[in-house]
């Protein structure tokens, strides 16, 4: 008890230091907003909120003991003490900096690039000190800092006046604007401007720079024009990228093999090499992380515990596998290694073929559905692993919502502080890694410490917003109905497989048993489409969902600022615009595209078919120009400039700024 009591200190000396800022809404406790079950009867939210009925009821309490005799302050009050219900409660409450008791009460006019609507302009803070002032409120929010612009450290007294010496310096505290990243409250919910509609790009242009087919791009940490690239068997490829419109190709004379791991990855259609991410700190500590698949059968480096065992009611001698072999025969693994270079201005032009450390190794019931992408994430440096749902048809043994299970999950290491062999034994741990202090589970103590979310069937792709760091989207496979893009947030669950994207899904086994809709608080997805939807004039719907990135490149000022991301049948792209901004509102286009008449490589096209004859396209790739690149099954094609296509801006405000 007295490790837990100390890790939860340090949690809480960590929130009050951390300094990162929230941009799109997000309840105090860092979970997104939730629709309650029930609705709320004493606060006047509705929709997506961040109270459910016990709290909205404690909120009455503690109104109801205050006793507050004048309506007018008591009207006030009410509306202030309730703002922690408000879906964008994490800013207007300030925890990215610092805890406050009441939350940011406007009292200017809104910052240029604010997104507040107009209703933040008045100084609800100064009227909250004319109104209140002089009212004795019990148990009064209020109380200041210590020592605070010279407002004394202690008093009985329940009136503004006996704790402030001025309405200035009341506001200096409990007041502030609305900015470009913030809201601040005016006595209502808060609501955001509706930007002018926005029309989508009229088309994408691509130029074809490559006939090879690859899996991921990572641009090279040390910000030049290289970038490392993988294919599935298990080779990672060091390659300088040609400028955009040089007419150079990225071709085997501009890549280098920096690692070769296809004697320990075991490849297949599903299975093979899935991720790489480079520490923050590469360019100095030459650290990097591989994300793989193996066979136990085929490589004696292949082990680790399987995921189908007593903790998460799958009995292995129980298990039926779809094709024949017996569960836990293939592995997902996250394996470290180091490169070569010089510290401090690091070359990297080849990685050591020696494991340096096991960080992660888990056996997998199924050999599909197990994602497998790793990133590191832009603020807090932990590395976030993609797993899905294990496999089989609908998740049968409904792993995605069993909180003991890592299967269909998005999972969060501190890869920098490694625990005891006994640490690792005590917690339960699959590797070599810690828990952050600020995961899910000191919240939620019945999920494993490793996850950050939940309920997911496949991730396949996430991206985090090279702008707005806290923006983490990811796509999610669907069973054969619904294609999804979610914003992830921490402990969210985003409902599979309760749900199929909004869908509610009814699985056609359970021997895992179920989870009911009631007894969750799913998240849907602010993106996705129906397999029947798309592909209609061809006689076939769509596959499966591949996330791809927020377009930050000026390449094309058109998409800039909006999600790319596409189809398994290439036949479909889309781009999605959050409007207003900051909202986690999102609409999505589908858009034309074709390749430039000058691309480096002559794209196919099959006759009668307006897109080109792309393949399939396995994933998005981005350098650190943030140029984004599709990698699909024909080769590498790059997003172009607009009108190498005959294409244009259908919004010229959209690109604002960017346009040459």
């Amino acid at each position: 008890m007295g490790s837990e009591l100390n890790i939860l200190c340090l949690f809480g000396q960590w929130l009050l230091l951390l300094g990162l800022s929230y941009s799109h809404p997000l309840c105090t406790d860092s979970i997104a907003p939730f629709t309650p079950k029930k609705p709320l009867t004493f606060c006047p939210y509705s929709g997506s909120v961040c109270c459910d009925s016990a709290k909205d009821l404690q909120l009455q309490k503690q109104f109801q003991s205050m006793n507050i005799s004048d309506p007018a302050c008591a009207s006030l009050m009410k509306s202030i003490l309730c703002a922690t219900c408000d879906q964008f409660s994490a800013q207007l409450f300030d925890i990215g900096t610092r805890p406050r008791a009441v939350p940011v009460l406007c009292n200017s006019t809104i910052s240029v690039g604010s997104t507040q609507s107009n209703n933040a302009a008045n100084d609800f803070c100064g009227k909250v000190w004319d109104t209140c002032q002089n009212v004795f409120i019990n148990a009064h929010p209020f109380t200041p800092l210590q020592g605070s612009f010279g407002v004394p450290t202690s008093t009985t007294s329940c009136k503004l006046t006996d704790l402030w010496k001025s309405k200035s310096d009341f506001c200096k505290v409990n007041g502030g604007a609305s900015g470009f990243d913030s809201v601040c409250f005016a006595g209502d919910p808060v609501s955001l401007i509706n930007a002018a509609t926005v029309d989508p790009p009229s088309g994408v242009c691509l130029e074809k720079i490559s006939n090879m087919t690859y899996l991921n791009m990572v641009g090279h940490p040390d910000g030049s024009n290289r970038v490392f690239m993988t294919d599935q068997q298990g080779r990672i490829w060091l390659a300088t990228v040609p400028d955009v419109g040089s007419g150079k190709t990225l071709g085997p004379d501009e890549l280098t093999l920096f690692l070769d791991l296809s004697d320990k990855i075991y490849y297949d259609y599903l299975l093979g090499l899935m991720g790489i991410a480079f520490h923050p700190n590469f360019v100095n500590n030459g650290r990097f992380f591989v994300s793989f698949n193996c066979n136990k059968t085929k490589w004696d480096g292949c082990f680790g515990k399987c995921s189908c065992n007593s903790d998460v009611n799958c009995n292995p001698s129980n298990f039926t596998s779809t094709y024949g072999f017996p569960p836990c025969q293939y592995s997902s693994v996250i394996s470290e290694f180091t490169a070569n270079g010089t510290s401090g201005n690091f070359l990297a032009t080849k990685g050591n073929q020696t494991e340096i450390r096991r960080i992660f190794s888990m056996g997998l019931p199924f050999e599909n559905e197990h994602g497998g992408q790793i990133l590191f994430g832009p603020s807090d440096g932990y590395l976030y692993y993609m797993m899905g749902d294990g496999g089989g048809v609908a998740d049968p043994y409904n792993f995605s919502q069993n909180k003991k299970s890592l299967l269909g999950k998005i999972m969060r290491f501190d890869v920098d502080h490694f625990p005891s062999a006994r640490q690792i034994n005590e917690l339960g741990l699959w590797g070599n890694y810690s828990i952050p202090l600020d995961n899910p589970v000191f919240e939620d103590n019945e999920l494993r410490p490793e996850i950050w979310a939940l309920g997911l069937r496949n991730p396949w792709r996430c991206d985090f917003d090279s702008k707005r760091p806290s923006y983490f989207l990811c796509a999610d496979d669907g069973e054969d109905r619904y294609e999804e893009v979610d914003l992830i947030t921490k402990g969210g669950n985003y409902g599979w497989r309760v749900y199929e994207g909004p869908l509610l899904f009814n699985p056609p086994q359970s021997p895992g048993g179920n989870t009911s809709a009631s007894s969750i608080n799913p998240i849907f997805p602010v993106m996705g489409y129906e397999h029947s939807s798309i592909n209609q004039d061809l006689g076939f719907g769509g596959a499966a969902i591949i996330g791809g990135y927020y377009y930050r490149s000026t390449t094309d000022p058109c998409l800039y600022g909006r999600y790319i991301y596409a189809d398994f049948f290439a036949e479909v792209i889309w781009a999605g615009t959050e409007n207003p901004e900051n909202s986690g509102n999102f609409t999505s286009n589908q858009i034309p595209f074709t390749c430039a008449y000058d691309s480096p490589i002559q794209c196919s096209f099959t006759p009668g078919i307006p897109f080109p004859a792309l393949g399939f396209i396995n994933s998005f790739g981005e350098d650190n120009n943030k140029d984004v690149h599709i990698f699909a099954t024909s080769g590498v094609y790059r997003i172009v400039q607009p009108s190498r296509c005959n294409y244009l801006c259908s919004n010229a405000t959209s690109a604002a700024g960017l346009l040459p």
